[in-house]
């Protein structure tokens, strides 16, 4: 007899699935669907917080380019994505705070193996209930274990194959006391944190690692960028290494499930959140209620 698996409790979720709305943690997989043994799967992830879903648009175009990526076939046009999504957020509360996830993945493969059969697409929207994290700071360190290149990944996507080594990374540097990772490319410069992307800011001038094909040149890296220049701050993308983000003035972080977070201790050396960081999240704030 199987054992009983332990229950495992999820926030508030709803599911488009097969044509219709299915609440909770609902099976979309079987131990023959391909994505659930080979990891033939992309999403994508937005966020509704305080009324708001900053840059929704391009988290949407972006799941699509990262099946056409992929070579799974992208089935839902941008305007269908939208429309499910404002109909999924109903389901909620008006300011519940929610991670809005839609996925595509390959269902079979050829002869039971490696190679998946693109005609198989399938594809869900999942949103659920996730509080924003509070900016309390984080904690980093460098990580032993490297960002892979485009001859050996598939980091033209944002495919879920991709994750497992950036959960090592973070479980190793979680068991020295740290709560994420600088981690590298192949040739040794930084890439990314574990889960999002990465500035510092040195003597008045922000620096983030310039996209090289590594790591996803994230929808609201982007946007802090381009609101940080807007306020008519100094943002440099270029290669970096350890030692610049060890000799930083300021170092934060970006990505969209938190937005915008500040660094307070980078191995031994503590910091303080600066200004630079605080006017990025509030630029962020202000523009993401701008488009209410």
């Amino acid at each position: 007899m199987i054992p009983a698996a332990a229950p495992v409790s999820f926030s508030r979720t709803w599911t488009f699935f097969e044509g219709d709305w299915h609440e909770g943690n609902v099976p979309i997989m079987g131990p023959r669907t391909h994505a659930a043994w080979l990891g033939s799967m992309v999403f994508d992830g937005a966020r509704a917080f305080e009324g708001v879903t900053p840059d929704l648009d391009r988290h949407l175009a972006r799941v699509n380019w990262s099946a056409t990526n992929f070579k799974l076939k992208p089935m839902v046009d941008e305007a269908t994505w939208h429309g499910l999504v404002q109909d999924g957020l109903k389901r909620f509360d008006a300011k519940a705070e929610t991670y809005i996830r839609p996925m595509y993945w390959a269902q079979n493969g050829f002869g039971g193996g490696v190679l998946f059969d693109p005609e198989t697409t399938n594809w869900c929207l999942c949103i659920y209930e996730a509080p924003m994290p509070k900016p309390t700071g984080l904690s980093i360190t460098l990580s032993p274990f490297r960002k892979p290149s485009a001859d050996c990944a598939v980091v033209d996507a944002k495919a879920g194959c991709l994750y497992p080594n950036n959960s090592r990374a973070m479980i190793e540097a979680q068991s020295r006391g740290f709560a994420n990772c600088l981690m590298r490319d192949m040739l040794g410069n930084i890439a990314e944190l574990g889960n999002s992307n990465i500035f510092l800011v040195k003597d008045g001038v922000v620096f983030t690692p310039t996209p090289n094909g590594t790591f996803l040149n994230g929808v609201t890296r982007q946007r802090v960028i381009a609101l940080l220049r807007g306020d008519g701050m100094d943002v440099v993308e270029t290669t970096l290494r350890y030692e610049d983000f060890f000799a930083a003035d300021e170092i934060f972080a970006s990505g969209n499930f938190a937005k915008v977070q500040p660094i307070i201790r980078i191995d031994d050396r503590t910091l303080q959140p600066g200004p630079v960081f605080t006017r990025a999240r509030e630029l962020y704030w202000d523009f993401a209620h701008s488009r209410s």
